[in-house]
């Protein structure tokens, strides 16, 4: 089984859970190093047997890897291991080419301290095949540079930063998306050209070097859309934060990495990414699930429209068979109403449908025998069902119910159970009443029999068999699969 970051760390001694979630954010944010760095990098934990472990590797999307395999677990060479202890004695910036390497391949490595609050968690490198005799452009060197700064403040404990983006939001944008380098006054010092891109889209037009950026955003955005409180404290990089600028249709998205020394704030690294097409699809989405909640608002509109229909037909039909029937069109019509009534409040084509059967089941029980008491009870739970299979199910329940008030305890008083069993997609539902029950050799032809029988087979894929209940009464036993959308299944 792999190693994690949390297993390593378990096995490395003094350090506690805030030095554990010190090098988990790290380790969350160092992909932006290692590909200003062209480097892997690698967090090196002193293991309870005294020497030192991988704990953590991370390789760069900018350049190609020196460690092709996994290393994690694996332990340094006597030389390497020597000079992580002096790293760690006193707390320097060391640097040591290796003319083997990996694979037999020269490299360079520097090694650092990890500190944080004063004190030294373990030793951080940064590995490279040392460069070929290709001059590095103003790209590469700018990089670097950044990259120099970063791994200062992470030997002096001033990275990562308190109050950045956490969980989702941590590690993007990536620097290839685009980045601006600032000075402490907030003056581009260097943007890549995938920043000047992304800035020119919004309509910054010319150079940005030597422009202070908030400036220079505040002309392209005072005229559009509103801004977000939080925009200014960014495109300064006075805080490490995120935030999102819209001008002429397009979205940029901004994170602001100050850059300090000793606590001093020296300038700024920005990485910014345009993702306008991002918010175009969120926005298709949203206006999608609006549709479509709607549409199941004026389907239950319809529906209930004719359950008044069928109503006010049953109050004026002198007949009591066809009084009935038309009862039992109107409950059913009922039934699905409610299901599209749920559907019609939820972004997921999905219900809860522990809370509709809820209702429907007080519905039935007192439509079914409005003149004697019967008991109802449900023990277990449905769970989420997808629109395609809650409006059958939610039929199929009401007809067995409605059967087993109206035909198992014949009008007097009794009680009904309903047993629900999920386990993923796998349900087992059972319908028990303690009435007459079934006669051997009893043939089920009803009109709600054969609607049960239908929808489960057809329309659930499902199985279900009647039976006598243990006891005396009667019992339905319907087994199916229940699936959800895939996007849904994620959640659930």
């Amino acid at each position: 089984m792999a190693n994690t970051l949390a297993q390593m760390i378990q096995q490395s001694p003094h350090l506690d859970s805030r030095d554990a979630e010190w090098l988990h954010q790290l380790a969350g944010d160092w992909q932006m190093i290692a590909d200003l760095a062209f480097a892997d990098l690698v967090l090196w934990l002193e293991h309870e047997d005294g020497g030192f472990v991988a704990a953590a590797h991370c390789r760069p999307s900018t350049a190609a890897t020196v460690h092709y395999q996994d290393i994690i677990g694996s332990r340094p060479s006597l030389v390497r291991s020597d000079l992580m202890r002096r790293t760690i004695v006193d707390r320097g910036i060391h640097v040591r080419a290796d003319p083997q390497g990996r694979d037999s391949l020269p490299m360079r490595e520097v090694l650092l301290p990890v500190v944080r609050e004063g004190r030294v968690l373990g030793a951080l490198t940064r590995e490279v095949g040392l460069p070929s005799s290709r001059v590095p452009s103003r790209l590469d060197v700018s990089y670097i540079e950044i990259a120099d700064v970063l791994c200062g403040m992470i030997a002096r404990g001033e990275f990562p930063q308190q109050g950045a983006p956490t969980g989702s939001r941590r590690g993007a944008p990536r620097v290839g998306d685009g980045l601006v380098r600032l000075d402490a006054d907030g003056r581009v010092v260097y943007a890549s050209p995938n920043a000047l891109s992304n800035f020119h889209r919004i309509g910054v037009i010319g150079e940005l070097k030597g422009q202070v950026l908030g400036e220079v955003v505040t002309s392209v955005v005072e005229d559009h859309s509103t801004v977000e409180e939080t925009m200014a404290v960014v495109v300064m990089g006075r805080a490490a934060w995120r935030t999102e600028l819209e001008s002429r249709g397009v979205t940029l998205t901004i994170r602001a990495v100050p850059l300090t020394e000793n606590g001093e704030r020296r300038g700024a690294l920005l990485l910014c990414r345009d993702v306008s097409e991002v918010r175009r699809r969120e926005r298709e989405l949203i206006t999608k699930d609006a549709t479509i909640r709607e549409i199941h608002h004026r389907v239950k509109n319809n529906l209930q429209t004719v359950s008044a229909l069928l109503r006010l037909q049953s109050r004026r039909s002198p007949n009591p068979e066809t009084k009935a029937a038309l009862d039992e069109a109107e409950r059913r019509v009922s039934t699905i109403a409610m299901v599209h009534e749920t559907l019609s409040q939820n972004l997921d084509e999905v219900v809860n449908f522990d809370e509709v059967f809820g209702r429907l089941l007080r519905l039935v029980a007192d439509v079914a025998s409005p003149d004697s008491s019967v008991r109802t009870e449900v023990e277990g739970t449905f769970g989420m069902v997808g629109a395609d299979a809650a409006t059958s199910l939610a039929v199929v329940l009401t007809e067995l119910v409605s059967n087993a008030v109206e035909h198992g305890l014949k009008g007097r008083g009794g009680t009904v159970s309903v047993l629900a069993s999920r386990s993923g997609p796998e349900l087992t539902v059972c319908v028990q009443d303690d009435g007459a029950g079934v006669a051997d050799g009893a043939v089920l032809s009803g009109l709600g029999t054969q609607i049960v029988q239908t929808l489960v087979q057809g329309e659930l894929k499902g199985e279900i068999d009647w039976g006598p209940r243990e006891g005396g009464g009667t019992e339905v036993e319907l087994r199916m699969e229940i699936g959800l959308p895939s996007a849904v299944q994620r959640r659930f």
